[in-house]
């Protein structure tokens, strides 16, 4: 059996360039965490109410629910590269509004617009990474998503050169228009390294199965959602999950619970620093080490089990030591913060968007992380414009609010989620009852596997292993 060594300056590259979608919405949102702890925001932008303080996070959630209905009206016309390039050009916009803001309602604005655009980037590039890996991979490509999001870089131009300059159409998207030969150079490209024969069963097996389905859409998008109601309400599920775990509006609010806690100045960009930083390195040893070996499911039910302990833990230290002069328990306090975003951000924060798109169907993938996202983001923007008034009165109680969610998630998981690591995107359906369409992958080679052992041996992957 022959092997091709992996080929890491384009299929690691177009993962990295991908991953910039996400770092943008990892940009924006550290970056507003950070901005309302400095004084001179507060004199510049004329002591803005806690009210607007929160129009400042809930704006921006509102604009990325437009950004996934937009998703949802026209990404399956545009492809995922259109559509992504179309993104690229409103977040700009959007970035370019809120550094000219001269005033808190500019501001709030270009969080809105800026919204818009990251929104629907941050729904489409997991699913455009799930589409492209190969499946024993896939945790490891598409897990790069969290890493964009722990990290956070403003470079929308330079991936916008990317994305008109080499990076693929997702072969599915290809597949499903009928595209076939391009699907077929799509996918060769992007499965490079990996088993030709290996590849030839992904392949036919893609195939088969998108065709199958293909052919009873004519049935409408209603009837579509009834078949697979339970990989919908899945879906919609895993979204509410993220938020619900208090993931944002922990991360958002970090620098008012250090006030809170007594801490001012520096110390308190520090800290928000240092947390970022933690929660980077625990998406990048999971991503590395976990994903593809240990599975979604088991990450998805520890990472909620642990959250809500640590939601506990940080209510009450934060009322215990808000008001004492106790400099060590403030410390633990703020070791609950941190906790918080390391196993959160690196268990959910990472899976969620993962299997989000993994358990879908292609003709309905895009529609429904575009509905589950739009669902995620109006939750959002309910609980963070909430949050400055909630920890104002109701003090270190508001954690309790999502203790009570996880716990009720996460007994929706323990009974509800499959697991998917390792099985192509077509084989999932059976995990959900659905029929997968038998192939007979046997057979001797076909001109489908000559042709995909030509586009992955193209670009000077010429070097060949022979497997003892």
């Amino acid at each position: 059996m022959v092997k091709m060594p992996f080929r890491i300056p384009y299929t690691f590259g177009v993962t990295l360039f991908a991953t910039i979608g996400t770092f943008l919405f990892g940009y924006d949102s550290g970056i507003a965490t950070t901005i309302i702890a400095f004084p001179s925001f507060t004199t510049y932008m004329s002591s803005p109410s806690p009210t607007l303080i929160g129009g400042i996070s809930s704006t921006y959630a509102a604009g990325e629910a437009l950004g996934a209905l937009l998703q949802l009206l026209i990404a399956d016309r545009l492809g995922r590269i259109r559509f992504l390039q179309l993104l690229c050009v409103i977040t700009l916009l959007g970035t370019c509004v809120q550094t000219a803001a001269n005033g808190i309602g500019m501001f709030i604005a270009g969080r809105a617009v800026t919204g818009f655009g990251v929104g629907g980037m941050v729904t489409t590039i997991p699913l455009y990474l799930s589409e492209i890996a190969p499946p024993k991979r896939r945790g490891f490509v598409a897990g790069f998503t969290g890493v964009g999001i722990a990290v956070g870089v403003p470079w929308t131009p330079i991936l916008f050169l990317g994305l008109v300059s080499f990076m693929p159409e997702s072969p599915r998207f290809l597949m499903r228009k009928g595209r076939v030969k391009e699907a077929e150079r799509a996918f060769g490209r992007v499965h490079a390294g990996v088993w030709v024969e290996e590849a030839e069963r992904e392949f036919k097996i893609m195939r088969a199965q998108i065709e199958y389905e293909r052919e009873r859409e004519f049935v409408g998008y209603g009837a579509l959602f009834r078949q697979y109601h339970r990989r919908v309400l899945a879906a919609i599920a895993i979204a509410l999950m993220a938020i619900l775990s208090g993931a944002p509006v922990v991360g958002f609010y970090q620098t008012l619970l250090y006030r809170a806690l007594g801490i001012q100045g520096p110390k308190i960009l520090i800290l928000a620093a240092a947390r970022g930083t933690l929660s980077l390195l625990a998406v990048l040893l999971i991503n590395r080490f976990l994903l593809d070996q240990w599975g979604r499911r088991q990450l998805l039910l520890w990472g909620m089990a642990l959250s809500a302990l640590i939601l506990i833990y940080c209510a009450v230290m934060q009322q215990i030591y808000q008001n004492s002069t106790n400099q060590i328990g403030k410390g633990f306090a703020v070791l609950g913060i941190f906790a918080h975003a390391v196993f959160n951000g690196g268990t959910l924060e990472s899976v969620c968007p993962i299997y989000n798109a993994e358990i879908l169907p292609i003709a309905l993938r895009s529609k429904v992380i575009a509905l589950a996202a739009f669902t995620h983001f109006s939750v959002t923007v309910g609980l963070t414009e909430a949050a400055p008034s909630a920890f104002k009165n109701i003090k270190q109680n508001y954690y309790y609010v999502f203790v009570g969610c996880t716990v009720v998630m996460w007994v929706i998981g323990y009974y509800w989620f499959p697991e998917t690591k390792g099985r192509t995107l077509e084989e999932i359906a059976a995990a959900f009852g659905d029929r997968v369409v038998d192939v007979d992958v046997s057979r001797g080679e076909s001109e489908t596997s000559v042709a995909l052992a030509e586009e992955m041996k193209a670009g000077g992957v010429r070097d060949m292993e022979v497997e003892v």
